[in-house]
């Protein structure tokens, strides 16, 4: 069931309905409970089972953990977080690495085996951001926090449909409160949650998915393709992607708030960051807080001098990579962007030492000297993100200098696939950042609408998503994750 649906629209008000007509804070949790398996049921039946099961081991072991000596609840905590990388490795990483070994070792069976569990072996939706979450919870207890009073609450928590796709990664004592408390509906809260899913319904239809036709046909060809064309599709993919992950979480965050539920933030304008770590403080934030809470800390964080405060941020990037695909390209995202942090905190350290130059940098000109370079390190990332075979990525990266264009693919792009040259596909890009910049300003400004004038909107907006976007939509970016 698609977020962009009539049939998740028809899902979303009728549960929204029923929980609000039920006073009864149990009998309002099973509702949320019996939503939310039924439409995991709806993507992936096959594994309610297993999301039941590892909810329920992780609420057992968070429950022993509580009320045992030191010594067995490192053990226990060892025990939970075992159980849980090693369910993501099996189900998401066991092809890639007995590749590895087949390629180390020339061993036919592994490469034979690798090749079996890539064909036989389908990950869980869901899986990455759900073994975060538990291995989160697990340990917020064994550092004092209270584990969940009972089931019920648990299971909702960690299954709530809004949330249980593609994040965001919520920790269960920030959201435990929520599920305690029977709040009145508030009119404000329901339009603003309307509000956010139309706006997220705008990211997608309109922009991502429109964008995705272009991006693909580009780097579908790039062996055809001139230099401008694939610097302008790069540039497309980094449009794509956010308004893409960013149109889910604020529909997630929506969804949520029809139902008396506030989601954290995921996204905080980071292309307008002037700085790689502060691109990181905003995308994808909670996936940023819990690298630095559950490994850049505990591995000594910046506490131990410049030299491991750079092995560390290499290290948590790496995982980032990881975490999102076993493939190499992923493995070099996760690199480039470690290797990024790393600069830049030698930059930030040895350039505290001249005051004119940390002054120098304060300046309007150098700012944005700095938002341009930290997006062009973005985007030179994107293309192993968007390329996970190394092969591709080398081709794109060859092709990015003094390469004209095969003259039959500006006819079949631009002129029988999009109606577009390349030109106005520039001007609309342009475009895109233009509004982007202005409800960043009215975002640093605290500049929104009444509730009435975006109650006023959400129908013409959603007629637009309706009218402007292609007639089948993509899949999230991040339901591959």
């Amino acid at each position: 069931m698609d977020f962009l649906s009539l049939e998740y629209g028809s899902f979303l008000i009728s549960i929204a309905i029923i929980y609000w007509l039920i006073p009864h804070l149990q009998t309002r949790l099973l509702i949320l409970l019996t939503a939310s398996l039924l439409f995991y049921s709806l993507i992936q039946v096959q594994y309610v089972w297993l999301l039941i099961v590892m909810t329920g081991v992780n609420f057992w072991l968070g429950a022993k953990i509580k009320t045992s000596n030191y010594q067995l609840k490192r053990w226990l905590l060892f025990v939970g977080v075992s159980f849980n990388v090693l369910l993501l490795v099996g189900f998401k990483y066991i092809p890639f690495l007995l590749s590895i070994v087949a390629s180390l070792t020339g061993l036919s069976a592994s490469n034979a085996i690798a090749t079996w569990a890539k064909t036989s072996i389908v990950a869980p939706i869901t899986l990455s951001f759900f073994v975060f979450e538990m291995i989160a919870y697990l340990v917020d207890i064994f550092r004092g926090g209270a584990p969940a009073k009972d089931f019920l609450s648990f299971v909702t928590y960690k299954t709530f449909f809004a949330k249980i796709l593609s994040g965001p990664i919520v920790r269960f004592h920030e959201f435990a409160p929520q599920l305690a408390s029977r709040p009145s509906p508030k009119l404000e809260d329901m339009v603003d949650g309307v509000w956010l899913i139309t706006s997220g319904a705008i990211k997608k239809g309109i922009v991502a998915d429109n964008m995705a036709r272009y991006v693909d046909l580009c780097f579908r060809n790039m062996e055809r393709a001139g230099s401008v064309d694939l610097w302008l599709a790069l540039f497309g993919f980094g449009l794509q992607i956010y308004f893409d992950f960013s149109g889910y979480i604020d529909m997630a965050r929506g969804s949520a708030m029809l139902l008396g539920f506030k989601l954290p933030q995921n996204f905080d304008f980071p292309y307008f960051a002037g700085s790689i770590s502060d691109f990181w403080r905003r995308w994808h934030i909670t996936l940023g807080d819990w690298m630095r809470n559950y490994v850049y800390i505990p591995l000594g964080g910046s506490r131990k001098g410049l030299f491991l405060t750079c092995v560390n941020l290499m290290i948590i990037m790496l995982i980032v990579g990881i975490w999102h695909g076993a493939n190499w390209g992923f493995i070099l995202w996760g690199a480039w962007h470690g290797m990024a942090l790393a600069l830049h905190r030698i930059v930030m350290v040895v350039g505290s030492k001249f005051e004119r130059l940390m002054d120098a940098w304060k300046l309007l000109p150098m700012q944005l000297a700095a938002i341009a370079l930290t997006q062009l390190i973005v985007l030179i990332g994107w293309i192993p993100f968007r390329l996970p075979n190394l092969a591709d990525t080398n081709l794109f990266l060859q092709r990015m200098w003094g390469r004209a264009a095969d003259p039959q693919f500006g006819v079949k792009i631009y002129v029988e696939s999009l109606g577009m040259t390349a030109g106005q596909i520039a001007l609309l890009m342009a475009g895109i950042v233009g509004v982007m910049f202005l409800l960043y300003r009215c975002d640093r400004a605290r500049l929104q609408f009444t509730w009435q004038v975006k109650l006023f909107l959400v129908p013409i907006s959603l007629y637009l998503v309706g009218l402007l976007g292609p007639e089948k939509n993509l899949p999230f970016i991040y339901f591959d994750f």
